[in-house]
């Protein structure tokens, strides 16, 4: 494990022992889906309307160049000044020699995260200048000394004790823990601020090139009066904030608030355009003065984006959050373990390009893939696929580590070696096995089996199995290659064996071509485009050989990877692409096919039973296949069985591949919540469709919950199937 990792390692164990930071995140995680649905209630078509930002912003990065130009003419012809900044050091220095030449001392600021971003307010003080926070927020992270955790949350991580404690020692007077006695006596000592101001500095939401102006959206009110009181106003905006007219401005307002907050619309809606007269103070009096108004175009890497045809995507974000409140690391640990400004998955991809790939290589593997942010975000950003992008630029630069990238060329792309080594795995485990699991692990091991048990390698993998259980078909109604996956292969034989039967009860003819192997998601996963193409043109050249009507998997995640990914990991080799586009079309996920072919034989009605099962969606089944109402079908048609949904049936489970291993101490918690909705869901059955799901729940339920049983939902359905 390398340094940075170890301070990663650390930084999250800290956040993990911090109790006051753990509820907060919890208590928000917990009310914000409800908070967020109930703002959208009144919005006919949710979908029609992330759309139409999507659309809005994937045409502004189009005409990026153009927008940036009329915006620059529209604000200077309304007498504003406008510089565009293309790094830090020259937005910086631009602002520094403004205060020197205007005889700046004392600056007030309001909604700048890219002042954050290059950490402004440092060099602004290290030039003898006075600044001041006025969002509250703001203001009490930097009487903390601390960075935001979150974008528009920024000291979500503190509570109203610690909270009164910096007020009390900035405001040298005891401040009680009464939140509207704090936000009363935050106003009245930052009013002097406001009145005394020579330059006010804002962030903006947006930028309209039709007119110039400016858009701001606070629950505060202090925004307005940074814009308007100080005789000089500066706008920092960043090129991904422009939109082209004023009507384009209507989704964002929409979107932002509900997805930020849960509210239909913030407090204050600011739009700011060309100078007007200010007062301002001379000789002791009060006299009407031209107001400055100075807009920065900020880039530091935000052109550099807009021309890449696939970070472009980007632009796409509002800046609403949404994907921090619903993502399962970050509600864990919050926002500071991200190590830069912006944090969770859209966080690693800004930091890429705003700070560095260094950076971003840090914190990349704290996206677990769920997908859950994508389900949300208003400009629908693929956030994990841009993350998996930037993976694999980072290895095309500078390849994996010595050990990684052996693994992968010699045993993951060689199916005898890896099949032989998981073989051999079958027979070292035995002094550690216990039944169909590893429950105990000798010395600095130990920790990965504490509080969930570990799935052993099958004695007799499911490819030694195929033969004592394929029946001979008397016409056929289709002819079903079977793609087992790995866990199905050498974890769960036993799953494969009840997908056979199922089908074979449908009169299918189900082959297993046997020189399949992985279907490389975990190299894909690590960013290893070259052997991950590999793997797959061996699998696609396998199952054309194999001829058949349907290529079927019982593992979501192998599905996606074939139905989805083959085709793109083949975009510069046309006939490759061809051939995998063709192959991909035939790929079905077991419980889609099986739940179609019942619909046809009218096997779907639903069923009285007394053993209640509950359901949990796979995060690839669920938001990467868009399958979840099939499997329900078919376990409500299931004779002897009742089903019950339980709470946050689509949460992820922790285990993302190498992630619950490699960062246990996050998994853990994350299982740990799910086991929690079993346990309150009181059923004595939790049916997956994922063995990778099976594999983490079912080491929970080992340890924790003994007396409930996982199966895959092809196991529930062969129970009805006779011999």
């Amino acid at each position: 494990m390398n340094t940075n990792n170890r301070n990663i390692k650390n930084e999250i164990e800290e956040k993990l022992n911090d109790d006051v930071l753990r509820g907060a995140l919890g208590r928000f995680a917990e009310a914000y889906p409800v908070s967020r649905a109930k703002a959208y209630e009144n919005v006919a078509d949710v979908e029609a309307l992330r759309e139409q930002v999507r659309q809005m912003k994937m045409g502004t990065v189009a005409d990026i160049d153009n927008l940036a130009a009329k915006f620059e003419a529209e604000a200077t012809s309304r007498g504003a000044k406008v510089f565009r900044a293309h790094d830090g050091e020259a937005l910086k220095k631009y602002l520094i020699n403004l205060c020197q030449e205007k005889n700046v001392k004392r600056i007030v600021k309001s909604k700048s995260m890219a002042s954050e971003e290059i950490h402004l307010n440092h060099d602004l003080e290290a030039a003898g200048l006075h600044v001041k926070e006025t969002d509250l927020g703001e203001w009490i992270i930097s009487l903390a000394g601390h960075k935001p955790s979150h974008m528009v949350m920024p000291a979500i991580h503190l509570n109203r004790e610690q909270i009164a404690d910096y007020f009390s020692r900035e405001l040298k007077q005891e401040i009680p823990t009464d939140i509207p006695f704090m936000v009363q006596a935050a106003r009245t000592a930052l009013r002097s601020e406001f009145l005394q101001a020579d330059m006010g500095i804002s962030g903006a939401n947006f930028g309209i090139a039709e007119n110039g102006a400016i858009g701001l959206v606070t629950n505060e009110g202090n925004a307005r009066l940074v814009t308007t009181l100080p005789r000089i106003h500066v706008v920092i905006i960043g090129y991904e904030k422009l939109i082209p007219t004023i009507k384009d401005a209507a989704p964002i307002l929409r979107t932002l608030p509900r997805n930020a907050t849960g509210q239909l619309m913030t407090s204050y809606m600011t739009m700011t355009s060309g100078v007007t007269p200010v007062m301002v103070k001379q000789a002791g009096k009060w006299v009407e003065q031209e107001k400055e108004l100075h807009i920065i175009l900020f880039d530091n890497g935000r052109l550099k984006a807009a021309r890449d045809d696939k970070f472009k995507e980007i632009y796409q974000c509002v800046r609403c959050a949404s994907c921090l409140n619903v993502c399962p690391v970050y509600t864990l640990v919050g926002g500071h373990v991200y190590g830069h400004i912006y944090a969770g998955g859209i966080g690693a991809i800004l930091t890429a390009f705003l700070n560095s790939m260094g950076d971003f290589e840090k914190i990349n593997e704290l996206c677990i893939g769920c997908r859950k942010c994508v389900e949300i975000c208003p400009g629908k950003i693929d956030i994990p696929h841009l993350i998996e992008e930037l993976r694999a630029k980072a290895v095309r630069e500078h390849g994996l580590p010595f050990g990684v990238k052996a693994v992968f060329e010699n045993v993951l792309a060689n199916r005898k070696v890896f099949h032989t080594l998981l073989r051999l795995a079958a027979i070292g485990q035995k002094p550690f096995q216990s039944g169909r699991l590893i429950r105990h692990l000798p010395l600095f091991l130990a920790g990965m089996a504490k509080d969930r048990s570990l799935p052993a390698v099958a004695d007799s993998p499911f490819r030694d199995r195929v033969a004592k259980v394929t029946k001979t078909i008397d016409k056929p109604a289709k002819r079903i290659a079977f793609f087992s996956g790995c866990n199905i292969d050498f974890i769960f034989p036993e799953t494969g064996e009840a997908v056979y039967k199922v089908l074979q009860n449908l009169n299918m003819e189900i082959v297993f071509p046997e020189e399949q192997s992985c279907c490389g998601k975990p190299v894909l996963g690590m960013g290893d485009r070259e052997t991950a193409k590999r793997i797959a043109r061996k699998n696609i050249e396998v199952f054309e050989a194999a001829n058949a009507d349907t290529i079927l998997s019982a593992c979501p995640t192998c599905a996606e990877t074939w139905h989805q990914t083959y085709a793109e990991l083949f975009a510069d080799e046309p006939e490759w692409q061809v051939r995998a586009e063709k192959i991909g079309h035939k790929v079905c996920e077991f419980t889609s096919f099986v739940a179609g072919e019942y619909q046809k034989a009218g096997r779907l009605t639903k069923t009285a039973g007394h053993k209640k099962v509950t359901y949990h969606d796979s995060c690839h089944m669920k938001r990467g296949l868009g399958i979840y109402t099939e499997p329900r079908q078919l376990l409500a048609a299931a004779p002897g069985y009742e089903l019950v949904e339980m709470k946050d049936c689509d949460k992820c489970c922790g285990m993302a591949g190498a992630f619950g291993v490699k960062y246990s101490e996050l998994s853990m918690p994350i299982l740990k919540q799910k086991l929690a909705n079993i346990k309150a869901s009181d059923a004595e059955v939790i049916a997956v469709a994922c063995p990778a799901c099976m594999m983490q729940i079912q080491g929970g339920l080992d340890k924790q919950l003994p007396a409930v049983k996982i199966k895959h939902v092809a196991e529930v359905l062969a129970e009805n199937v006779k011999d």
